[in-house]
């Protein structure tokens, strides 16, 4: 949508785009750029409060904002002969990573004609000298990157925690880095814009571009991040596995805890894919255990009707039922250790039962790393590369402090502040978590 005279959530910029893009040589049409004047709708929900109080725009009448759509620039800011590019990947493992390492190698050197690419050892410790992670960065090359889209993990490898940004500033300048790529989740992001920041206060230019990256999908304003597709295929097999190990027992409750610490988006999404899924348990809605009403009890009935059951639990749902009263311990990246919901809900089944004289064969299963580790299935792949591509695109056109956003499936621009403001959790009033209480049949705990 192209607009005019209205005020839109505006990206940082390094400077003035001057430079005819090389991309004009393999693009038939002018047409294929993206002009600076589109950009996409998006309808915002929970956001509102949070946006009005930003300086990098304000709310239209009708609770919308427009995000400035991302793709490939007619003019650029960054000379391509002059031009030192990195990639850092940060924070957990995901599947998609070396695609998005590939692809955005690919769009650099094979596109823009970028002839140094430089891959960061071991997330921002990498850009830290004094860190004990620390290992130079390597020089990218076709070699390096030919066959890493077909194994999981990161090629670069990755660390959690912040660096100091004043540090890894000195770090780019010291490498003469003026294109720097940080794929990860909001950990990343939050480092990228204070990275970002001191970048603005030296005055220098250099572009800061964010790649989301999470299984959790809990990135505000990306619809779908890379890697929660294929966490979702795993996930589908090992509640396959769930179900034939209840099925095969008389009262057989198979229990299975996937991954999503602040939203259940994999627990859901796996649960509806499987179809074999009875109860499941999202950090977004908090059960009762106990009651009549309860968990427990409902989960009974179903035993008692269909002598068997699978659950599936978010690692972050019912902290409310099994949350220690001890002071909440935080992992390298300011994340709140969320209490093992899995095994407290294991005792808990084990023990009602019990009360209740009713013999079961419970089985637990924590798939644990597993669902991340893996190679990126297909429909990630596609987005990877999209990612990646858009992510060059972008740092190449000056455009910093900026993250790859995903509306309606459109790429867009987003300012790495707006998408750090908070994280996106399932709507239990939508469509997702309908679908799930449908399906499952399960009480609606909401």
């Amino acid at each position: 949508q192209n607009l005019s005279g209205m005020e839109k959530l505006q990206v940082s910029r390094t400077g003035v785009c001057a430079v005819e893009s090389p991309l004009t040589k393999k693009l038939s049409a002018l047409s294929e750029f993206v002009s600076d004047d589109m950009f996409v709708r998006a309808k915002i929900f929970e956001t509102t409060s949070t946006l009005s109080e930003n300086e990098n725009g304000r709310l239209l009448n009708d609770g919308c904002a427009f995000f400035e759509k991302a793709g490939p620039r007619h003019l650029i800011f960054h000379e391509p002969s002059k031009t030192v590019a990195a990639i850092v990947t940060c924070g957990g493992i995901c599947p998609g990573l070396n695609n998005v390492i590939r692809s955005a190698f690919l769009e650099l050197t094979m596109n823009y004609g970028v002839s140094k690419v430089l891959g960061i050892r071991y997330g921002y410790a990498g850009m830290n000298p004094a860190a004990a992670e620390f290992s130079p960065p390597i020089i990218l090359t076709l070699q390096f990157v030919k066959d890493i889209h077909e194994i999981g993990g990161t090629a670069l490898g990755s660390s959690r925690g912040e660096q100091p940004a004043p540090v890894m500033v000195q770090f780019l300048k010291d490498n003469g880095i003026n294109v720097l790529l940080c794929v990860g989740g909001d950990g990343t992001l939050r480092g990228a814009h204070a990275l970002a920041e001191e970048v603005k206060r030296q005055g220098l230019p250099i572009s800061v571009v964010g790649i989301p990256k999470t299984i959790d999908n809990d990135i505000p304003y990306v619809s779908r991040s890379f890697g929660y597709t294929s966490a979702l295929d795993e996930s589908v097999r090992v509640i396959s596995a769930a179900h034939v190990e209840a099925r095969g027992a008389l009262n057989g409750i198979g229990v299975v805890k996937l991954m999503g610490r602040d939203a259940g988006f994999i627990a859901a999404g796996a649960s509806l894919a499987s179809g074999e899924v009875n109860f499941v348990l999202v950090p977004e809605v908090a059960f009762p255990l106990e009651g009549p009403t309860g968990f427990l009890e409902a989960l009974k009935e179903r035993v008692l009707a269909r002598r068997h059951a699978v659950v599936v639990v978010a690692e972050g749902a019912g902290q409310h039922v099994c949350a220690s009263k001890e002071e909440k311990k935080r992992d390298a990246s300011g994340n709140v250790k969320a209490s093992d919901i899995g095994v407290f809900l294991v005792d808990r089944i084990k023990a009602h039962f019990a009360a209740e004289k009713i013999a079961v064969t419970v089985k637990y299963i924590d798939p644990s790393y597993t669902i991340r580790s893996i190679p990126a299935g297909s429909s990630d792949k596609m987005l990877c590369d999209r990612m990646a591509r858009t992510a060059v695109h972008a740092a190449m056109a000056g455009r910093t402090d900026t993250v790859v956003g995903l509306v309606h499936d459109s790429l867009v621009h987003v300012p790495i502040c707006v998408v750090c403001a908070e994280k996106k959790r399932m709507r239990v009033d939508g469509d997702m978590w309908g679908s799930v209480v449908l399906n499952t049949g399960q009480p609606d705990w909401r």
